[in-house]
């Protein structure tokens, strides 16, 4: 499969392009999203009450952000193993971990008195991060060897 891979420039450059595309959102992540997290983290927030913020403006922005990390992310993948099969079973764990996240993120921020900072940091973490990729790839490689 690498040595595929590194035969094909073409595919390279796009994979190059959709990593590029990611690190971008990360770049312009304070332009493009809504999320009053992103100051918040960056501060000793253990002893400061949350935020205000708009939910439903957040959920958004997550989202967004969340399906054009989810696009790049399907991109690298198809191009890297070359079977579409693969990508859709990829769209289908990321839509799963979408939802299941998002409604534990907001459970916490709504239903907890206390909500702890941390899970929320982490759990927000894989919301906007594209953190799935770096788990996705090494896992469908392994996969792809031990056929």
């Amino acid at each position: 499969m690498l040595k595929e891979l590194l035969q094909n420039k073409k595919r390279l450059f796009f994979i190059g392009l959709a990593l590029l595309g990611l690190i971008l959102v990360r770049a312009f992540e304070d332009n493009l999203f809504y999320d009053p997290f992103l100051s918040f983290f960056k501060t000793d927030y253990q002893n400061k009450p949350l935020p205000d913020l708009n939910c439903y403006l957040l959920f958004g922005n997550l989202f967004l952000r969340y399906a054009v990390n989810t696009f790049f992310s399907l991109i690298i993948i198809l191009l890297l193993f070359n079977e579409r099969n693969l990508m859709i079973f990829s769209g289908y764990l990321f839509l799963v971990l979408f939802v299941v996240l998002v409604i534990v993120f907001f459970g916490l921020l709504h239903f907890s008195e206390e909500p702890d900072y941390l899970i929320l940091f982490y759990i927000r973490r894989f919301l906007i991060q594209p953190l799935f990729l770096v788990l996705f790839i090494p896992a469908f490689y392994y996969q792809q060897i031990s056929r």
